[in-house]
């Protein structure tokens, strides 16, 4: 499975949670979480992450929105994978994400999928 830095940005506490300790625990990942895009945008600079996964659905910045900002700062090297709770996947698809994720996800097989996308 491949490991390395994960920058996870969610702005549900309990998803980064959940999503921090599987991708930690069960995928080995090094894993910065941020709750917003400003946190995000602050993270990657710091963090240097191999991929990022990325909410759509957030209050201030959705998600596609942040994609854009970190694009840039990332280049197109580093692979970004949408999470999501709706049926979107070719929009985001098309807007360059590596993968999309749907939510709910399973945290046991959250890391395999990671790894199943970057590894593409």
């Amino acid at each position: 499975m491949s490991t390395g830095r994960l920058l996870l940005v969610d702005d549900e506490p309990d998803i980064r949670a959940i999503a921090k300790m599987s991708l930690e625990r069960v995928g080995g990942w090094e894993v910065t979480a941020a709750g917003s895009a400003a946190e995000a945008l602050v993270a990657v600079q710091s963090a240097a992450p191999d991929v990022v996964l990325l909410d759509v659905m957030m209050p201030d910045v959705d998600g596609p929105e942040v994609y854009a900002q970190l694009r840039p700062l990332l280049g197109e090297a580093v692979p970004i994978i949408f999470l999501t709770a709706k049926d979107e996947h070719e929009r985001l698809l098309a807007l360059g994400a590596a993968g999309v994720i749907a939510k709910p996800f399973d945290p046991i097989s959250l890391p395999r999928e990671v790894a199943a996308i970057t590894a593409r």
